[in-house]
């Protein structure tokens, strides 16, 4: 069936104009609606268990559920994981950046059913992940397909899966440049206008679906007035906000290793892959039960699930106030200890959840241990009067843009997305500045973020958003160059052979009798002039030399001469200086090398 109705889509296509880029805007709005439809669908089924935990608290057999609940998951997760196999890498946003780095953005179907059942299992039944990184690769997924379905080509497949992933992303957080800018920065890393226009509407037109449908922020929000008394962000201010980019920043690259050391761990016990994801769920419910028993709490273990009730409560005010007016802060040895303990634990159930296999994003434990950290260094701002105008919610709300800063690498989606949850410029400039020093510390300490780990022991080289930057800022002096064998024009073509015989090399520059460059003599043309040996005593140099090859300067960047490469379809090119001088050879071997080495240096810092 499938053989029949694709061609002739892909021929409807093509008379409605489908080989020309417009009607990307069109399939990005059907992409756009139909996310919304599916992040309405995927959000509803984790708010109903949210409300369930709600109405068991003080249930006399709450504690089997937090012990026993998140293994249902695990083992649903293994049943799905052993039905649905599929040739993804990893987590789901790895497996997205993969298909787009590795595979022209194809992905099977299957990656998307498996996570979307695998991640509401895992999610409904206490496991600690999120709901993001599922609804950004059933996106990406969706977005493949039709782009398959559609047969656009490659070149269109990448933006189709970008447009999917933003609106899934752009749905659940209400934040549709944000869901835009994870896109271009973490995913498609292309920022080109041809790739921007389509993701900008999927993003807003789901975005706009689902709140219709929903009428509110899909997963948390800031509560109106929480600007009320200004942030006033100042030069003074920028100690503290440095400490708090510190401290997401080795609690980011700390998340890393983390979860790198948790999977390592799971995969040594040489379980059968069905069977991890219910260790994993054991071992979490065996923490959540400690934690509820040693705490004698009548409700769910906070850090359970995707945590985003408690981060609102984290990030409201009153949380750290035992007055309505914001002046008289509460005890500070529990309030300290909890939030500092929720960070911790946090971490280490998010790595057992993921590393075991479980299914779900790593987008929203991020934001709750950066919401606990921000509260922690915000409650000590506050309790030692250093800024009394401020509330301990400001750093924890700056602290979630500087933790998913840290743990990704992307600075502008993080300061996007917890620009877009307040809707207020008043936290914009410690966001920034938070966020950037974040990042440099994560990548100082981990050159890897949470999503490319994995890519990097397969060799897959992320380097910087714009490869062809990195090619801009380096020239022929950064390459080694290779020494030119130099023959005159004049010279007979048997001295080609004798030198190829005494020397290896099979490639000649030639010069006039002023010694100038005058041509190149390549391995192919020589190889050609051999099939007639006999003839060579009888030719000359300038008979199988060519002159139409360009030429290279230092004052030119790799960029332009990997241009003249791919126009000429040679092997070497002739370096020469500002007075025509033979400087050497630059192999197209060794460009390539020098450029895999400076995507290498850019990954590392």
């Amino acid at each position: 069936m499938k053989r029949i109705v694709t061609p002739y889509l892909r021929r409807f296509g093509l008379r409605l104009g489908f080989e020309r880029d417009w009607y990307l805007y069109l399939v990005a709005s059907v992409i756009g609606v139909f996310m919304g439809l599916a992040a309405v669908g995927f959000i509803l089924p984790l708010r109903q268990t949210e409300h369930i935990a709600e109405m068991l608290q003080g249930s006399e057999y709450l504690w089997i559920l937090i012990l026993l609940g998140p293994a249902i998951g695990g083992l649903i997760t293994g049943i799905l994981i052993t039905l649905l196999t599929h040739d993804g890498v990893g987590p789901g946003v790895t497996s997205v950046i993969y298909a787009v780095q590795r595979r022209k953005g194809i992905m099977s179907w299957k990656i998307g059913v498996r996570k979307w059942l695998a991640s509401t299992a895992t999610i409904a039944s206490g496991g600690s992940a999120g709901a993001e990184g599922p609804i950004v690769t059933i996106g990406a997924v969706i977005g493949s397909n039709i782009a398959k379905l559609l047969g656009t080509g490659s070149q269109h497949t990448g933006t189709l899966l970008g447009c999917g992933a933003a609106a899934g992303l752009a749905s659940v957080f209400n934040a549709p440049i944000a869901g835009i800018f994870f896109v271009m920065e973490i995913l498609l890393r292309d920022f080109s206008l041809k790739t921007f226009t389509p993701i900008v509407i999927a993003a807003v037109v789901s975005s706009a679906t689902t709140q219709g449908i929903l009428g509110d922020a899909a997963l948390f929000q800031v509560g109106e007035g929480f600007f009320r008394d200004g942030l006033a962000f100042s030069v003074s201010q920028i100690p503290t906000y440095l400490i708090l980019g510190l401290a997401c920043g080795l609690l980011g690259a700390a998340f890393v290793r983390t979860l790198e050391f948790s999977e390592r761990s799971f995969a040594a016990t040489r379980l059968p892959i069905f069977a991890r994801p219910v260790a994993g769920a054991l071992l979490l419910g065996v923490l959540g039960f400690t934690i509820f028993w040693l705490t004698s709490s009548e409700s769910v273990p906070k850090f359970y699930g995707n945590g985003y009730p408690m981060i609102e409560s984290i990030i409201n005010p009153s949380s750290y106030f035992s007055d309505n007016d914001g002046t008289m802060l509460k005890e500070a040895a529990p309030l300290l200890f909890g939030l500092a303990g929720l960070a911790l634990i946090k971490l280490v159930a998010t790595s057992i959840t993921v590393g075991s296999g479980g299914a779900g994003g790593l987008f929203a434990p991020s934001l709750f241990i950066g919401a606990a950290t921000g509260g922690c260094i915000g409650y000590a701002v506050h309790y030692f009067g250093w800024f009394p105008n401020t509330s301990p919610a400001y750093f924890a709300l700056v602290g979630m843009a500087a933790m998913v800063a840290a743990t990704t690498h992307a600075p502008l989606t993080a300061i996007l997305i917890v620009y877009e949850v307040t809707q207020s410029y008043d936290v914009i400039l410690p966001l920034m500045f938070a966020a950037v020093v974040s990042t440099v510390v994560a990548r100082f300490i981990c050159k890897d973020s949470v999503y490319t780990f994995k890519l990097s022991k397969l060799g897959v080289r992320m380097g910087a958003l714009s490869d062809l930057t990195v090619l801009r800022r380096l020239t022929p002096e950064d390459v080694q160059i290779k020494t030119a064998t130099v023959v005159k024009s004049t010279d007979s073509a048997q001295k080609l052979v004798d030198l190829m015989e005494s020397t290896g090399t099979s490639e000649f520059v030639v010069t006039d009798e002023h010694d100038k460059y005058c041509g190149m003599i390549t391995s192919d043309d020589l190889r050609s002039a051999l099939v007639y040996r006999e003839a060579i005593p009888l030719l000359q140099v300038s008979e199988l030399q060519r002159s139409d090859l360009p030429t290279i300067t230092n004052e030119e960047t790799l960029d332009l001469v990997l241009d003249k490469f791919s126009r000429s379809d040679v092997q070497s090119l002739v370096l020469i200086d500002p007075l025509g001088e033979i400087l050497g050879l630059v192999t197209r071997s060794r460009l390539m090398n020098r450029y895999q080495k400076a995507l290498d240096q850019d990954a590392s810092q």
